[in-house]
């Protein structure tokens, strides 16, 4: 039976506004999430951290995607890391995280885990919603299995599933979860409907229902491989007009006159979408035989950004007669991207390993992270404020706003007339840096 099919109900297939909502994992998909739901009805806020679930409790959102009066707005909401609160739940919206591992392979463990604590708690009439990214298929042959199992109930029978693909972008104030159109799906089509109905109750921009759990799972997955073979193209155009002496950024901004130019820039790639997701396209395609050779391709490449950046900075010292082991840089920004704080699958831990590896000292500057959460992960001490000493080559890595703003004064601390400017995010005016990608 294809999951997308009705089959007969033992329960009502209904969500009702009376109906109670756990959203399980407060990362930056959920807690938006749980937060415009509780403006409204009532919703448990679930994290398995205690200490993340205390500081949302005291106003305090460290991704710094929502506000301390957004929190407070949000009346219905509360927060818990207690899996007995969640026994009075109707509606379980998983939203956990979904790496890789080491070897690149979809890393699944965090979102068996949250099915598993929801099956202890599954009832008949419940219904379970993810919106972490997976591959085609998962929500059907790794997640069922375990609510099934956990629960002793049966899928379509008992219960029923949903997926409605995630669509935040950490960090961007325009583009919140009410006004992104929202694609949702079901295990039945009138469960499909209710979801449908239930997330048109908090997104504005409206909602599209695919017509499957597959379709909406790839849906998601498509979204960030579109970017990242984009960005992979103008990385290795980057790459080529480097060898041809001529500048990126002017011939970008000149091809960007034409009305269907779409304005991707070369940069490193990394986070946990854009430069994850497309691994679990490719995964999924060896498994039914299908070797994705240009979307595979274009991972390799992205990939390996990080040390053709440090290469190059290399041999431009060593053009300067500089002796590389005795030079010092300068990181300026250590997140995977501009005004947010998360550093998971951050390239720029790629970039300083690399020149470490030629023999450099670096020093990283990025006043947006934690810089406890940098030396747990990576080993890396972060600086809290700039000296005085000028380096032998600053690169500016990452966009922040604050580096925007107070880039004149970044550099006039750390540059004089010998040091080496790398703007990988074009931040400055072309005469004003030695290299650019």
């Amino acid at each position: 039976m294809s999951i997308g099919a009705d089959r007969s109900s033992a329960v009502d297939c209904e969500i009702s506004l009376q109906d109670r909502i756990a959203v399980i994992g407060m990362g930056y998909v959920g807690l938006p999430l749980a937060l415009e739901f509780g403006k409204m009805r009532a919703v448990i806020g679930f994290d398995i951290d205690a200490g993340r679930i205390e500081q949302l409790q005291h106003g305090v959102d460290r991704t710094l995607e929502v506000t301390e009066i957004e929190l407070a707005n949000a009346l219905h909401l509360t927060f818990s890391s207690d899996t007995a609160d969640l026994d009075n739940c109707k509606i379980y919206i998983v939203t956990v995280p979904t790496p890789i591992d080491p070897a690149n392979k979809p890393d699944l463990s965090a979102l068996r885990s949250a099915s598993a604590i929801v099956a202890r708690t599954l009832k008949p009439g419940n219904f379970v919603i993810y919106e972490s990214t997976v591959y085609p298929g998962a929500t059907e042959q790794d997640c069922v299995p375990v609510l099934e199992a956990g629960s002793g109930l049966k899928l379509n029978e008992d219960f029923f599933v949903g997926y409605s693909p995630e669509r935040i972008n950490p960090g961007d104030k325009q583009h919140r979860l009410p006004n992104i159109c929202k694609v949702t799906s079901g295990s039945t089509e009138k469960a499909a409907d209710e979801i449908d109905a239930l997330y048109k109750t908090i997104i504005a921009a409206g909602t599209h229902k695919a017509p499957s759990i597959q379709v909406a799972e790839a849906a998601k997955v498509i979204e960030n491989t579109q970017r990242d073979l984009n960005i992979a193209l103008v990385n290795e155009l980057a790459i080529l007009f480097n060898h041809l002496n001529i500048d990126t950024h002017d011939v970008l901004t000149a091809a960007g006159t034409k009305w269907n130019f779409l304005p991707f820039q070369p940069g490193l790639v990394g986070g946990h979408c854009i430069g994850v997701d497309p691994y679990y396209l490719t995964y999924r395609a060896r498994q039914v035989g299908y070797i994705p050779k240009i979307i595979q391709a274009g991972r390799d490449l992205n990939d390996s950004m990080a040390g053709y950046v440090a290469k190059q900075l290399v041999d431009t010292l060593i053009s300067k007669s500089k002796d590389v082991k005795q030079c010092r840089a300068l990181i300026c920004g250590f997140t995977f991207k501009e005004n947010c704080p998360d550093i998971r699958n951050t390239k720029v831990a790629d970039l300083v390993a690399e020149l470490a590896n030629f023999g450099l000292v670096i020093d990283i500057y990025d006043p947006v992270v934690d810089g406890q959460d940098v030396l747990h992960n990576y080993g890396y001490t972060v600086l809290d404020e700039l000296s005085n000493q000028p380096y032998d080559a600053v690169v500016l890595a990452v966009k922040h706003s604050g580096f925007v703003e107070n880039i004149d004064n970044i550099l006039a601390h750390t540059t004089n007339q010998d040091t080496i400017i790398y703007d990988l995010k074009h931040l400055l005016p072309n005469k004003r840096s030695t290299l650019r990608l």
